[in-house]
């Protein structure tokens, strides 16, 4: 669908990584597609650039980023007419009026990015309101991790809500914008056979697995400030989790969704003193093998402090007290230099109380409903079914719902969906003020205890699952990570 409103997108940080990674391609891909509508696209930026330079800079980041067989001439000539570049200092309020000479003197649909650190949102909104910039239509979209803390998320929160209504500002996940994810929602609230047997009673235990085989790259100023815990935990995977647990919302609206999204964090059972040590597991990675080469351990990264504590691998068991999820376990971890680069939800149903078929082992061959989120996103459900050949040899198959296979059509990233969504006012995948710092509050006693414990991470070898701990974390309660899927 096209977005017919005509809009002005102004990408703060918009020669920096994610903007070149993801923004930028995404933009270019709905641009392609004939879905942005009529619009420019501002990138600003603290590097003087003539327009030469900045368009290919912006053309080499495609060249790397967009499938190959999507970069074609005349798209690409039509898209960069759209760029414009705007050099500005942030921390200077007074050359934000540059930034007003490059856009419309109306109240137009216009969304301020703030692909840059949370530390400067605060700074960018007074700039902007002090310029003028800021009109009834206006919105901002605000990058993940919002905030160091409860406390810091507070504050931000607080400070941006004096220059923007709550309705003007989307915080942005990208996880939510996957198909899976919202296939996720379908497959459970329009089909009766999930959603009747969505609870307690028969299933034994949800994983949710972020995986990354890469290590900081050039993210180590950043990473070691902030950590697996703040950099994916709090954000991706509480996310993730609520999407998982939620209740049927009343209706297919933003507010609806969100607020059982929020009832799910306040459910959560705190894990405080010394539950976290026997609940929680952080590691870092060691020197190994990634990728069939060798690697070196987190503190060798340049940039990485040479005694740094900060974790690359958090796992945790979480309960959900309510009705629905009592005494089911969900199983959450991420880290890097893990073995692949993956992103998974998996729903075990428990195991059938007794089996008639000889060699069925009845915990390893029971049921499982699998979302695959990355590389590749799907659906399995796992089930048995006879071997072929004489005898009744049991043995486990799969059932595959591949949006790509099945269309046969690129499936669009999640930044692509999500920037459709913001320029179209749609907020239903966007955190609400309440919902980050509810996942804050949770998150809040955990680094706490850390810090005053002077926690050391757990060595894992590059290459591996992590520490052993995690391993543990499931065994004591004789179940095991779903690997290698």
């Amino acid at each position: 669908m096209q977005i017919t409103d005509p809009f002005e997108l102004i990408l703060f940080g918009g020669l920096g990584d994610l903007a070149r990674r993801k923004l930028l391609p995404a933009l270019y891909l709905l641009h392609r597609d004939g879905r942005l509508g009529e619009g420019i696209i501002c990138a600003v930026t603290r590097q003087q650039l003539d327009t030469d330079e900045f368009l290919a800079r912006i053309e080499q980041a495609l060249q790397q980023y967009v499938p190959a067989d999507c970069l074609e001439p005349q798209h690409w000539q039509a898209f960069s007419a759209r760029l414009r570049c705007v050099t500005l200092d942030l921390q200077q309020p007074e050359q934000y009026r540059q930034l007003q000479q490059a856009l419309s003197s109306t109240d137009i649909n216009r969304v301020y990015y703030l692909a840059t650190g949370s530390e400067l949102y605060t700074r960018i909104c007074a700039g902007l309101h002090s310029s003028g910039l800021i009109l009834p239509r206006s919105k901002i979209v605000l990058e993940k991790p919002i905030g160091h803390d409860f406390t810091s998320a507070q504050a931000i929160n607080a400070a941006v809500a004096e220059y923007f209504t709550e309705s003007q500002i989307y915080r942005i996940d990208h996880y939510l914008g996957k198909e899976t994810v919202q296939n996720l929602l379908v497959l459970r609230f329009a089909n009766s056979l999930f959603e009747q047997q969505w609870n307690q009673k028969y299933i034994d235990h949800i994983q949710i697995t972020i995986s990354e085989s890469l290590g900081v790259e050039q993210r180590a100023g950043f990473y070691d400030q902030v950590g697996a815990m703040r950099d994916m935990f709090q954000n991706h995977l509480l996310q993730l989790l609520c999407m998982t647990a939620m209740e049927p919302p009343a209706r297919l609206d933003p507010d609806a969704i969100r607020d059982e999204k929020v009832k799910v964090l306040k459910a959560l059972k705190p894990i405080t003193g010394n539950a976290i040590s026997e609940n929680v597991v952080c590691g870092q990675y060691d020197a190994g093998v990634s990728g069939g080469k060798p690697v070196p351990r987190y503190r060798d990264e340049p940039g990485v402090t040479a005694k740094s504590l900060t974790e690359t691998f958090v796992a945790a068991k979480v309960e959900i007290e309510n009705w629905r999820w009592s005494g089911v376990p969900f199983y959450l971890r991420t880290g890097k230099r893990l073995p692949d680069r993956t992103c998974e939800i998996v729903v075990q149903f428990k195991a059938i109380p007794h089996s008639i078929f000889p060699l069925q082992h009845k915990n390893t061959m029971a049921n499982k409903l699998i979302f695959r989120l990355q590389p590749d996103e799907g659906i399995r459900l796992q089930l048995c079914e006879k071997r072929v050949g004489p005898g009744m040899s049991v043995r486990l198959m799969n059932l595959s719902l591949n949006p790509q296979d099945m269309r046969k059509v690129r499936v669009p990233e999640a930044y692509e969906r999500l920037l459709h969504d913001v320029l179209s006012s749609n907020a239903t995948l966007f955190l609400r003020d309440d919902e980050l710092l509810e996942a804050w509050r949770w998150i809040d006693p955990v680094l706490q205890y850390w810090q005053a414990s002077e926690r050391r991470p757990e060595p894992y070898t590059s290459g591996s699952w992590g520490p052993a701990a995690a391993t543990l974390l499931l065994a004591r309660d004789g179940r095991l990570w779903e690997e290698n899927s």
